[in-house]
């Protein structure tokens, strides 16, 4: 994760960001280590102090960054041979949207403090965000058309080529494209992560619309059929999940905000899930809790993400075991 700071947009909420991101550091850090980038390791580690985190399992590092969405300029892991390497992708600040040079090389400069210990690390020249993929470990990858097949991104790859990359450097079988989906005030052009997630047992978690009366009700509506068309490697159907449709939620312009449940984060043992202070809050917990039996489900209020467009899953992207085993 990628502490918030002063020169980033979290400004003018910054203290009720660095709370919220303190919160999901001490919960993970009692399922998981937890590397944490910050311009003041000392300033942050006295702030996690005042928190329940287990302090001997986060690392600080020193490494410059333009914002704090780690999901979609860290390394995105695959196995070949049974051992772990990490992919580098371009990171561009969603499509030329934001500033992004140094997010594009944390990866690297993490490398280069030796934090990845001897994993190898390859750089890919291919504009990939991790928030805009799902994968089930199993040879299948769920992500939208209107992300990953925007001109944007890889301009010169066309739709056929996309997927032929994406099953070439992700090591899968097959590419499940989403043709709908959409939520007010992404920035994303669509990520995946907020909209639709593989969980075990042939399981997708969804993000539904049940009002007829709201903007988005005819784009998750067509979302939900296109997920009922998809068919699992073994040719069935998937087990379905439909997520609750929070109240909306409006930023102090009124802009509407992107609010989704299905933005949760799959931890050793657990899963966190962004909640909004919202009567359907309980429901999205139970929901989610169907999806991983013998997880701990945790509610995390990520009231003050959706402020900079994002949620939970966007802030933090996870390492497989080995990868930091030279850390003290």
């Amino acid at each position: 994760m990628a502490w918030p700071h002063a020169a980033t947009d979290w400004k003018p909420y910054l203290a009720r960001v660095q709370e919220t991101f303190a919160g999901i550091i001490a919960e993970a850090s009692h399922h998981a280590r937890v590397l944490v980038l910050t311009e003041s390791p000392d300033e942050t580690r006295r702030f996690l102090q005042e928190t329940q985190a287990d302090l001997a399992r986060i690392s600080f590092h020193p490494v410059p960054c333009n914002d704090t969405w780690a999901r979609d300029f860290g390394p995105i892991t695959v196995y070949e041979n049974q051992r772990a390497v990490l992919l580098d992708f371009e990171f561009t600040g969603w499509g030329g949207k934001f500033r992004a040079n140094l997010d594009n090389d944390i990866t690297l400069r993490l490398k280069e403090h030796g934090v990845f210990c001897g994993t190898h690390l390859r750089s890919i020249h291919l504009i990939l965000e991790g928030g805009s993929i799902e994968s089930d470990g199993h040879g299948t990858i769920l992500t939208t058309s209107s992300c990953n097949n925007n001109p944007n991104r890889n301009a010169r790859l066309s739709r056929a080529e996309t997927d032929m990359a994406l099953r070439k450097f992700l090591g899968v079988s097959r590419v499940l494209w989403l043709e709908h989906g959409y939520l007010a005030g992404d920035d994303t052009d669509g990520h995946v992560d907020m909209l639709a997630r593989l969980a075990p047992h042939d399981t997708i978690v969804y993000q539904a619309c049940d009002n007829p009366g709201d903007e988005h009700f005819v784009e998750l509506s067509a979302m939900a059929d296109e997920l009922r068309s998809f068919s699992t490697l073994e040719g069935k159907p998937y087990r379905l999940l439909a997520l609750p449709w929070p109240s909306a939620k409006h930023g102090p312009d009124g802009e509407r905000l992107p609010v989704s449940y299905a933005n949760f984060l799959v931890l050793n043992g657990a899963v966190l899930v962004p909640v909004y202070d919202d009567p359907h809050d309980a429901r999205a917990l139970d929901v989610i809790g169907k999806a991983f039996p013998g997880r701990h489900v945790v509610g995390i209020d990520c009231s003050a993400l959706i402020l900079q467009h994002g949620s939970l899953h966007c802030v933090t992207m996870q390492l497989p075991k080995g990868v930091l085993t030279c850390q003290s």
